[in-house]
């Protein structure tokens, strides 16, 4: 018997009850799970290390087209073999590995992932899952299949502050929700310095692949200071523009607390965009069907992003709160409403006299959104962020995000069929072809 079957048969009996299949090197309780890391620099190289913090993790392969980021992260994990493109490193080099994480730019996000889900390898994918309908809708079909363990990287789900306000939420502490406003007015640091899309190529920075970069993107002049290396999620090409970068953090709590599904139709109601930017500001409305926690038979959510702040008039400041944060969500019940600033800021439940602290959920232990897929993959278990969720509400933002491209209009969504029924033109943004040499079976 070969040593890969032999250990494959010899996996944990949880695993196998569970449907996951058995990791290879770390069927042993005291053994380490081989990781390899496509994408090491910037939030890539961030999600390597959260995961590597583990200790039972050992970091395998790196991979990415910049050699200078290669280079540098080599230095703090030096016996970890280094590759250039993701597809040599699934296609020859699988059996050195049992898991991957994924920390691309978004619109190399699809075609990695689901290599690695046919690979039957576990996968950490950062946010957003994928910039198309279509590839998010091919990833959790994909997760499905190959039984892995898989983790979506909106990291604050995992946060004690989250994990209160969907505790809050579901016990009525305002009443069923009628309403939810949610904001995120940081500075855009992402945006291009240069927007202007010249024919005449700048040179291209020494050890950086750009044809690599691109993938299953169409071929186009390099210029400096436009796409890489911080700057592509501003354009149509790379990126979901401002809420597709923060939308899966901000809708996670609603959607989990409220058990939201598909949206029935959105609308932005601000000027949008066609040009190869996404638009610098929006509001967003869109329209759910309602479930057990909310008032109505549908219940709206409204986004607001670039400066645009929510109405005011609905909105009471807890105290100590002297002006709107840059970035946060309020719920509004049908006794009060929750405050919730974005990031690590406890929500706090309004008015404050009705509810007090002792009334707040106290037995919420500290969660590791890294460590968590980790430890899921060992124990047989889903991870707290498995496609199973993460998959429809990237594909809810992207629904929404779309809206910047048809402004004014109303877009009838359907789930299912993945359409907008009455809109043709917004369903032919669904999905996007890939270009030559880097199409994927299923995708593009």
């Amino acid at each position: 018997m070969k040593r890969r079957q032999f250990l494959r048969q010899s996996a944990t009996v949880s695993a196998a009850a569970l449907g996951f299949p058995a990791i290879l090197r770390s069927a042993a309780p005291n053994s380490m799970l081989q990781v390899a890391s496509i994408g090491v620099g910037g939030m890539g190289g961030a999600t390597m290390k959260g995961v590597a913090s583990h200790t039972k993790v050992k970091i395998v392969a790196l991979c990415d087209v910049d050699a200078n980021f290669l280079g540098e992260v080599a230095k703090t994990y030096p016996d970890a073999s280094r590759h250039k493109d993701w597809r040599e490193l699934l296609s020859g080099h699988a059996d050195m590995f049992d898991a991957v994480t994924v920390g691309t730019p978004d619109h190399m996000h699809a075609a990695p992932a689901v290599a690695t889900l046919r690979a039957k390898k576990h996968l950490y994918l950062q946010k957003p899952m994928a910039p198309t309908l279509h590839e998010c809708r091919v990833i959790t079909q994909e997760a499905a299949k190959a039984g892995v363990v898989t983790q979506l990287g909106n990291q604050g789900r995992s946060s004690v502050e989250s994990r209160m306000t969907v505790a809050l939420l579901r016990s009525g502490a305002i009443g069923k929700i009628k309403e939810v406003l949610l904001w995120e007015n940081k500075p855009l640091n992402w945006w291009p310095k240069n927007t202007e899309l010249r024919t005449q190529a700048d040179p291209i920075p020494e050890g950086f692949d750009w044809d690599a970069w691109l993938g299953v993107r169409e071929s186009r002049p390099y210029l400096a200071n436009t796409y890489h290396p911080k700057n592509w999620r501003a354009w149509f090409d790379f990126g979901v523009g401002e809420m597709g970068d923060m939308g899966c953090h901000h809708f996670d709590t609603s959607f989990d607390a409220l058990q939201l599904t598909a949206p029935l139709k959105v609308r932005q109601t601000t000027p949008g965009s066609s040009g190869p930017l996404w638009g610098e500001k929006r509001i967003v409305e869109m329209i759910f069907p309602g479930s057990t926690f909310t008032a109505g038979k549908t219940v709206q959510l409204t986004w607001h992003d670039g400066g645009i702040e929510p109405d005011r008039s609905k909105i009471t400041l807890p105290k100590g709160v002297e002006k709107l944060p840059d970035s946060g969500t309020c719920w509004i019940g049908e006794h009060g409403s929750i405050f919730k600033e974005y990031a690590a800021h406890r929500p706090v439940v309004l008015p404050e006299a009705s509810f007090p602290v002792e009334k707040y959920p106290s037995d919420l232990k500290p969660q590791n959104h890294y460590q968590d897929w980790v430890d899921a993959i060992l124990a047989g278990r889903k991870a707290c962020d498995d496609f199973t969720h993460g998959g429809p509400l990237t594909e809810t933002v992207l629904v929404g995000a779309l809206a910047d491209r048809f402004a004014g209009d109303w877009l009838e969504w359907d789930r299912e069929a993945l359409k907008f029924t009455n809109h043709p033109k917004a369903t032919e943004l669904v999905r996007r072809a890939y270009r030559d040499g880097w199409k994927v079976p299923g995708l593009g």
